[in-house]
């Protein structure tokens, strides 16, 4: 695909997006597979997300400019993961860009990274101090395959070994109150509480503890991703469509989170974001499900 990037440049863009294997798919949200050269040199915004992401770079490491927690700088990283949050990234480009980035769900964090979202809360943690020598096989492997398809076989491969020596995952209860805070209902904090069991406090002290965000949090960056996958289609449906599918109140609502999230309008991120990842739209994609 060949698109215009803002300048004199015309910048050319290419992947694939593909669900992880059956047995995955509880914790493995996706694979996206992206190469973007030739376009003009920027900044590429980083969205906060309902998922764990995993960003495995090729070629270069990733140029982060603003990290999303302020006591981590700035500065170069290889393959890593980050955690559940409400502050965008802000990497720096030359017009290149090539990798693939892994969505988890939050069970995933535990079961194949072997950690809890709150342990990564929104850190940029190096994927050898999660994964030890998986790390170095999935990114040596992946970068020398020559086909997406390739890839995505040798993530299935190792992710379901790493699965296979699980541990226990979170408590039924934690994993229930994920699902009903990050629903299309939207419920609140409340009737969560409520359906659990608990007491609205200690709901949100073990949500915190488990996921790293309050469950009033998740239901926003569930909202946010939801409006994120329509936003960046190549042919979107009208801003008010958006936030009346994705659970906001109304456009302006969806535009304040969009800007307290993002850090920009929609419209203003279609407009400015060069780096829209290439995805399959025959693969919809679901926010919300832990397992």
């Amino acid at each position: 695909m060949t698109t215009a990037a803002g300048g004199a440049h015309v910048g050319l863009s290419d992947g694939a997006a593909r669900r992880p294997a059956p047995a995955l798919r509880p914790y493995v949200r996706s694979y996206q597979g992206y190469r973007l050269s030739g376009f003009d040199a920027g900044e590429h915004v980083g969205l906060p997300s309902d998922s764990i992401t995993v960003i495995l770079p090729f070629d270069r490491p990733l140029r982060v400019v603003r990290t999303a927690v302020p006591e981590q700088a700035p500065g170069t990283f290889d393959a890593m993961a980050s955690g559940l949050g409400t502050a965008p990234v802000v990497m720096a480009h030359d017009g290149a860009e090539h990798g693939i980035q892994i969505s988890f769900t939050p069970a995933g964090a535990r079961a194949v990274l072997g950690v809890p979202p709150a342990a990564l809360g929104q850190w940029m943690v190096p994927l050898v101090d999660l994964l030890g020598p998986d790390a170095a096989e999935i990114t040596s492997e992946c970068e020398s395959a020559s086909t997406w398809a390739d890839r995505f076989a040798l993530l299935d491969r190792v992710l379901t070994r790493r699965l296979s020596r699980a541990p226990g995952g979170a408590d039924r209860r934690l994993a229930a109150a994920w699902t009903m805070a990050t629903g299309p209902d939207g419920a609140t904090v409340a009737s969560v509480a409520t359906a659990v069991g608990w007491s609205t406090r200690h709901l949100e002290q073990r949500f915190h503890s488990e996921f790293g965000v309050t469950p009033r949090d998740a239901g926003r960056l569930a909202r946010f991703a939801r409006s994120h996958a329509l936003v960046r289609q190549a042919d979107p449906p009208r801003l008010a469509d958006v936030a009346a599918r994705c659970g906001f109140y109304d456009q302006a609502h969806l535009a304040r989170e969009w800007r307290a999230l993002a850090g920009s309008a929609p419209s203003v991120w279609r407009r400015d974001e060069k780096f829209a990842f290439v995805q399959d739209e025959g693969l919809a994609f679901e926010s919300g499900s832990l397992s």
